[in-house]
């Protein structure tokens, strides 16, 4: 009797131990919580007020009007006009340089992490990491200079800011797809090749497949850098009021140009007797054009996150 009521003291004796936190590390445990909640208020504090300050100055502008109409024929303080020009040339822009980056980030991805090996891989590594630095202005200026090679001087268009944001997305398409195909556990590849299946078929089959959900996100995360670039696109397609569809000829409007666009023009001179003029109509339009943009964002973050939920390979 009395080794079993030994027993049971020194085992409720250490479950004491265990569980009871000395008082000096139950301070230093609320401290350091304090200071990891106060550095996440801190860092939420610009967040916020930047997702505030742009939704307060740029709901009033938004109608079904100023998105749906473009600014052809709009001067001084005319309300009338709309972004329908600029997002379209997001929009087109932003979708031919994510035709031309995807498949070359994602087979670029595919050859450092399947096959390389020796110096080309490190040449490769080392190049995207470069890549990865280069200023947007740069790729503009790369893009204009590629361009006017065959078409000349002065050539503006879509797809040469199709190329400059494709120069700013392989390196991002490249490194987030490489990390996603790392993942991949080397058991499913070694059981295929255990099958007789081929390394290239097995990467399309296996690895593609299982990693599907991941390289959809990573894509989409670098739609979402390059979708706000604006001086490469300024440098590379130029500016236009007018709705242009065809991004291999012509001038085209994004949301970035014309929020730097509409901004820069500040006052509109406005007479007394003028009933239709409102003289800050144009940073009502940056501001609604600002919110525009950070709502197209939005949106593929959420695509992002879905396709991952819809694409994870299921646990149960």
């Amino acid at each position: 009797m009395s080794t079993d009521t030994t027993t049971k003291d020194s085992t409720e004796y250490t479950r004491a131990l265990l569980t009871t936190a000395e008082p000096r590390r139950r301070r230093t445990d609320r401290i350091m919580a304090g200071l990891i909640w106060s550095a996440f208020a801190l860092a939420m504090i610009p967040l916020v007020s930047l997702l505030w300050t742009v939704l307060f100055s740029g709901a009033g502008r938004m109608s079904v009007d100023f998105l749906q109409y473009s600014m052809r024929g709009i001067f001084g303080g005319d309300p009338s006009g709309g972004i329908y020009h600029a997002i379209m040339g997001t929009l087109i822009i932003t979708g031919c340089a994510t035709l031309i980056s995807v498949p070359i980030g994602i087979l670029v991805a595919i050859y450092l992490v399947e096959y390389g090996r020796g110096p080309l891989a490190r040449a490769v590594t080392f190049f995207v990491d470069v890549m990865t630095g280069i200023p947007s202005i740069v790729a503009g200026l790369f893009a204009v200079s590629l361009f006017t090679i065959f078409f000349g001087p002065g050539a503006r268009f879509g797809l040469i800011g199709a190329v400059a944001l494709s120069v700013l997305m392989i390196p991002v398409v490249v490194r987030s797809c490489e990390e996603m195909l790392k993942l991949v556990p080397n058991e499913l590849r070694e059981a295929s090749y255990a099958l007789g299946v081929p390394k290239w078929l097995t990467i399309v089959r296996i690895v593609l497949r299982t990693s599907v959900a991941g390289l959809t996100t990573s894509v989409l995360l670098a739609v979402a850098r390059v979708i706000g670039e604006t001086a490469p696109l300024l440098v590379a397609v130029g500016v236009t009021d007018s709705i242009n569809f065809d991004p291999s000829e012509g001038r085209m409007m994004t949301l970035p140009v014309f929020i730097y666009r509409q901004y820069s023009q500040g006052q509109a001179p406005c007479r007394e007797d003028q009933v239709n003029c409102v003289a800050d109509i144009a940073l009502q339009n940056a501001w609604g054009a600002a919110l525009t943009l950070i709502a197209i964002v939005m949106i593929l973050n959420i695509a992002g996150r879905l396709v991952n939920r819809w694409f994870a390979p299921k646990t149960r």
